[in-house]
């Protein structure tokens, strides 16, 4: 086991190497030709420019004020500098209640710190029941700080109990207050936010088919009919992934032959030849410069033809459909009420804005998306329970006592002091880190095969399953393996009756396993974020072998964006470690503390400068964080009723029980109480914010700005005139309809698809047109 120097040793090992990234961060972001990769997003902006260093060549490459290196920590200030307004106005609501998770942290666990290393570290460290009861047990000085140390049976486990209930009622507050201020913060976000296509469009979706009408035509009556006075325009949604792939292609031909030609200007005496064969490693040699103007020559030949048929095939289009209304109001009501009597059909839901709309997915029928996720949930269930076997195997492996057995020639080497504490200290958190690397990547191709059709929704339940699984694997997985594997040779010698109370104390002992896993993921990773030493490295390779233009450096900027999707569910699992650790082992919580304080100046300096979010959904995440705080009070309650029960304190349990009652209880309160503004867009504020915009726009008409705010992306490249003449005329004006079902009467209201005449009822026509 880990002890008090062992942990000391990789702590030391852990700030070190934060340290040393600190400094290389500090160093290479006052470079100028680092410029554009630390500070992407003003570029972005158009408020910065490439420094132009004047004088000596090497200016423009080495920042030779040496006065600027003595202030290599001012980033920090500065990044705590910009008032949450002004965050909010330059990176979104999102970026900036994103950090409040952080703050989160913070409040939670620096007041709940001081009152456990008051009250229960002196309680648990003044017993001796490890020295003197359990020696068959495997233990370390870091266990004589948790309630392992307690006597079974004794009144001292009171102590812990009254402490967590002290610890939930300050989670209770912490959550209260801060669901109500980023609930007031969405609406007010809401109401003051400009005008976007999404505030007008619903995506409708299970569009019936209809034997006399296409899609387009029939989704247009539908509105019509329904939603008179309100509807606008719509757009189909087509089946384009063919030709957004040929597109991708074609681009990466482009990039090819940019860099070839760029090759040959440098160096007009030698021809660039290439391999065409796999990876350029075989087949035919060719000029590499003709060889892919050729192959772009006849990819878009080939792009053409299948834009066509994209435009005039009707198996292209889709039973879906973006609607836009002439105001919030209207498209509030459309998108959340029922539009048939049929539950199954005419499915409405907030349109997603058109940057965060993940087109491939809108090509997936609705009605095999149930059969996707029933698929994708049983695979999740297979992944989860079979990673827990290497994950188990290979941590085992990573101790002493596990390297000593699969490798008896190291023995000596491992036996040194300093080696000895770093293998305990630092090499279990590393393995693991490396078993979860590929993880996220592979939950979001299962979440993109479950036909999402938004990146915030993919990005949402990529999180909720690597969540899931960091609880099942890294968290219980290491727990329950981790401490078997330690104490199997106890649990052979001793009889049946005894193991349950041996795991009671065993299950605390794992605390040192994650405080490794802490410095190494949370510290060292955190620092490594920040050095951003793979954009880094891919800008300085693009900027030599592709840039010619600005826009070509611009475009070879690599800003990235948060991550919700791996972030937050690494927040949570520290949440999870110092909920279930408060009250067990409390040497953990500076460990977690110093994570999320390091964590926040970090994200914020990134979201200021770096990151470039790719949507905005204000902050509809928010439900699924503080859901997942509350399972984390919810887990480290049942731990510790298991944990009491153990130690001969079962009278205890009706109290905890009764803790996990009221947590529920409050679950429920505020999700009532406060997930409505996550959900739904109330009419009030719908209706206020038009009656504004009317009266400072009296004559606005959002036809020219909502008809192609939904267009597919591979075709705002081209010029579309089909309908501008129309789109361009007054919203108010009316136009006589006709439908071509022959049981049904004409629709007196605009449109851009049918201008045929209809041999349908006359007196439909004077209740809506003009005289």
């Amino acid at each position: 086991m880990a002890t008090l120097g062992d942990i000391g040793v990789a702590a030391g090992i852990n700030l070190l190497s934060a340290v040393v990234f600190f400094l290389a961060f500090a160093i290479l972001r006052l470079q100028p030709f680092n410029d554009r990769v630390y500070f992407p997003k003003w570029y972005l902006k158009g408020l910065r420019s490439s420094p132009s260093g004047s004088g000596a060549f090497v200016r423009k490459f080495v920042n030779l004020d040496f006065r600027s290196y003595l202030r290599f920590l001012h980033w920090m200030p500065e990044a705590l500098k910009m008032p949450e307004p002004e965050l909010i106005e330059h990176a979104g609501l999102d970026s900036a209640v994103y950090l409040r998770i952080y703050l989160i942290g913070l409040k939670i666990f620096v007041p709940i710190a001081f009152l456990a290393w008051a009250v229960l570290v002196p309680v648990n460290y003044t017993n001796k029941t490890l020295e003197l009861q359990l020696k068959n047990v495997t233990s370390s000085d870091i266990d004589k700080l948790s309630i392992s140390n307690i006597r079974r049976g004794s009144d001292r486990l009171w102590t812990h109990i009254v402490v967590a209930y002290a610890f939930t009622f300050w989670t209770f507050y912490v959550l209260l207050k801060e669901y109500e201020t980023v609930a007031a913060m969405r609406l007010q976000f809401l109401a003051s936010e400009k005008r976007r296509p999404d505030q007008f469009t619903v995506l409708v979706r299970n569009v019936p088919p209809d034997p006399d009408e296409s899609v387009s035509e029939s989704v247009e009556h539908f509105f019509l009919v329904n939603h008179p006075d309100t509807y606008l325009t719509h757009q189909a949604v087509c089946n384009a992934n063919k030709l957004a792939k040929l597109v991708k292609k074609r681009k990466s031909k482009q990039n090819w032959l940019d860099y070839y030609q760029l090759k040959y200007s440098r160096n007009s005496a030698k021809r660039p030849f290439m391999k065409t064969g796999f990876l350029g490693l075989r087949g035919e040699k060719v000029d590499a410069i003709d060889h892919h103007i050729s192959e772009i020559e006849k990819l878009s030949k080939e792009i053409a033809e299948e834009r066509e048929r994209v435009k005039k095939d009707p198996k292209c289009i889709m039973p879906a459909a973006f609607v836009s209304f002439k105001s919030r109001w209207g498209a509030a009501v459309c998108a959340q009420t029922q539009q048939s009597r049929n539950p199954t059909l005419w499915l409405t839901e907030w349109a997603s804005e058109p940057r965060d709309v993940y087109w491939q997915n809108l090509a997936i029928p609705y009605v095999s998306l149930a059969v996707r996720r029933l698929i994708m949930a049983v695979a999740f269930f297979f992944l989860t329970f079979f990673f827990m076997i290497p994950i188990a195997s290979v941590q085992a492996l990573a101790s002493i006592e596990g390297l000593e057995k699969a490798a008896p020639f190291l023995k000596p080497l491992i036996e040194i002091k300093f080696i000895k504490s770093v293998i305990q200290g630092f090499l279990p958190g590393i393995v693991l880190k490396l078993f979860l690397i590929f993880l996220p990547t592979i939950l979001m191709i299962m979440s993109k095969f479950e036909g999402f059709t938004s990146i915030s929704s993919l990005e949402r339940r990529s999180a909720t399953r690597y969540y899931l699984f960091n609880l099942v694997n890294v968290f219980l997985g290491s727990v329950i393996a981790g401490s078997a594997l330690e104490q199997l040779n106890t649990f052979v010698k001793q009889s049946a009756n005894e193991i349950p109370k041996t795991i009671g104390v065993a299950v605390p002992m794992r605390a040192t396993f994650f405080i490794t896993y802490i410095m190494v993921d949370g510290w060292a990773g955190i620092a490594a974020e920040i050095l951003m030493l793979k954009p880094l490295i891919i800008y300085h390779l693009k900027n030599f072998f592709l840039v010619k233009t600005e826009k070509d450096r611009e475009e070879a900027m690599d800003p990235g964006s948060l991550g919700f999707n791996t972030g937050e569910p690494r927040i949570q699992l520290y949440f999870l470690l110092g909920m279930v650790y408060a009250t067990i082992t409390p040497v953990l919580l500076p460990f977690i503390i110093v994570f999320f304080g390091l964590a926040y100046v970090v994200f914020r300096h990134q979201i200021i400068n770096v990151y470039n979010q790719e949507y905005e959904s204000a902050a509809a995440f928010w439900p699924d964080v503080h859901g997942r705080i509350i399972i984390a009070l919810l887990i480290s309650q049942i731990t510790l009723i298991g944990l009491l029960s153990t130690m001969q304190a079962a009278q205890s349990t009706p109290f905890l029980i009764a803790l996990a009652v009221l947590t529920i209880w409050f679950y429920r309160f505020c999700k009532a109480r406060y997930e409505p503004a996550f959900v739904r867009y109330p009419l009030q504020e719908a209706m206020m914010k038009d009656t504004l915009e009317r009266a400072r726009e009296p004559n606005l008409n959002l036809k020219p700005y909502l008809h192609n705010a939904y267009v597919h992306p591979v075709f705002k490249e081209e010029d579309d005139d089909d309908g501008d003449d129309f789109m361009f005329k007054s919203e108010n004006e009316s136009v006589l309809v006709p439908t071509k079902r022959q049981s049904r009467r004409n629709t007196p209201v605009p449109s851009r698809i049918s201008g045929a005449s209809s041999p349908s009822l006359p007196e439909a026509v004077p209740e809506h047109s003009e005289p």
